[in-house]
């Protein structure tokens, strides 16, 4: 019996991880259990493992390592809490593989900790890029330590091999995160709208901005983009941001505005199950997450993109880019919301996948070869890293 460990830190990473976990419940030969930690353990947050317990899982380990702080210094000390007691974790529970997923900072430590106990970690959405965010380096830190890769695009996938990854190691399966949108796991119409008390036929703006960590100062893109929302008549409902340096700078920012506009509302979470209902009914998604340019398109939804966070990801034609620059958010305001605008995103494609990531990334866990093997990375001569094709969907 094979042993898999998976860590989630966030609601965000869950909403991703959630499908493969799912899929992954289905092999046989492979014994799978899961740490949270990091925010999900944070009443600050939501304590969001109780919607990991909501969605019929087990937490099988709890890891306390998130400072109550708003600093880089936090983030910094969360990640030598995380390595401290993610070591004595794996010093006792030996898995054979780790399950990590995106570009959190928190996965810093369990990507560390496996590298010393010679534990072989699989990572999902490699790749990608982020220019504007520190995620944009954790990510590339996590496929240099990883052994097994699941991209989510075909650009990914070429990127990776241009890192001198073995062309075995990595695999192109979409992105998680819209298995659910696609299969229709999302609440009902009536149930998001009761939850979040919204009147019939009213379609919301919603506002997802995060800490553009590698910006020294969280205002400097923050204050134009809250300038610009004073413009907005529709319903807006804001995101809660992630546990980063200059979260609380923009929660007092949204709660402070909330206060001020009948028609805005705060949530600190929102489970993916409300949070997927509240994109299909919702008029557009405006900030800088990256659920605005991976998960907007895979339901035609309009996205404004503001500023540098998401840099260089792959765009949907449904996204509109901005900078942090207060008469070019409001003009791209006006864009998405525009009815033509929408109705022209109509059979519109992306590159993120056809909805069956979780299952082809247990197709691959349920069938690797052994551990000496994955351990050993070779990397792929410069001149002899091939020409991959663009990759289609099944049939």
């Amino acid at each position: 019996m094979r042993k898999l460990l998976a860590l989630t830190t966030s609601r965000a990473d869950w909403g991703h991880l959630s499908s493969p976990l799912q899929a992954l419940r289905q092999v046989s030969g492979l014994k799978v259990s899961l740490a949270a930690l990091g925010s999900h353990l944070s009443p600050e947050f939501g304590y969001t493992v109780d919607d990991i317990l909501a969605d019929g899982f087990e937490v099988d380990h709890r890891v306390e390592c998130l400072l109550s702080s708003d600093s880089e210094q936090g983030m910094a000390k969360t990640i030598g809490l995380a390595t401290l007691s993610l070591s004595d974790l794996f010093a006792r529970e030996k898995p054979d593989l780790l399950l990590l997923i995106a570009d959190r900072y928190e996965m810093l430590a369990p990507a560390s900790v496996a590298l010393a106990h010679r534990i072989p970690v699989a990572h999902i959405e490699g790749g990608e890029v982020s220019e504007g965010a520190i995620d944009h380096a954790v990510r590339q830190a996590l496929t240099s330590m990883s052994h097994i890769h699941f991209v989510p695009t075909a650009t990914a996938r070429k990127r990776l091999l241009a890192f001198g990854e073995e062309p075995w190691r990595v695999h192109q399966v979409g992105a998680p995160s819209i298995d659910h949108l696609v299969a229709g796991k999302s609440l009902p119409e009536v149930e998001v709208r009761k939850t979040l008390e919204l009147s019939e036929g009213v379609s919301p703006l919603v506002v997802a901005w995060h800490p553009t960590t590698l910006d020294g100062n969280v205002a400097l893109e923050t204050d134009p983009f809250f300038a610009a929302l004073e413009t907005v008549q529709e319903p807006l409902i804001f995101c809660f941001p992630n546990a980063d340096a200059g979260s609380r700078a923009i929660r007092d920012r949204a709660r402070e505005y909330c206060s001020r506009h009948e028609h805005a509302s705060m949530h600190v979470n929102l489970s993916h199950h409300l949070y997927w209902g509240l994109l299909r009914i919702a008029k557009g998604i405006v900030g800088n997450s990256s659920s605005g340019i991976m998960e907007a398109p895979a339901i035609e939804l309009p996205c404004l993109n503001v500023g540098r966070r998401q840099q260089g990801r792959e765009r949907s034609r449904c996204i509109v880019d901005v900078p942090a620059v207060e008469q070019e958010i409001i003009t791209g305001l006006a864009k998405i919301c525009d009815p033509e605008f929408k109705a022209s995103l109509h059979g519109m494609t992306h590159a993120y996948g056809d909805g069956n990531a979780g299952e082809r990334i247990a197709t691959v866990l349920a069938d690797l070869p052994s551990r000496e093997e994955l351990l050993l990375k070779r990397a792929m001569p410069a001149d002899r890293i091939p020409d991959i094709p663009e990759w289609q969907p099944e049939d």
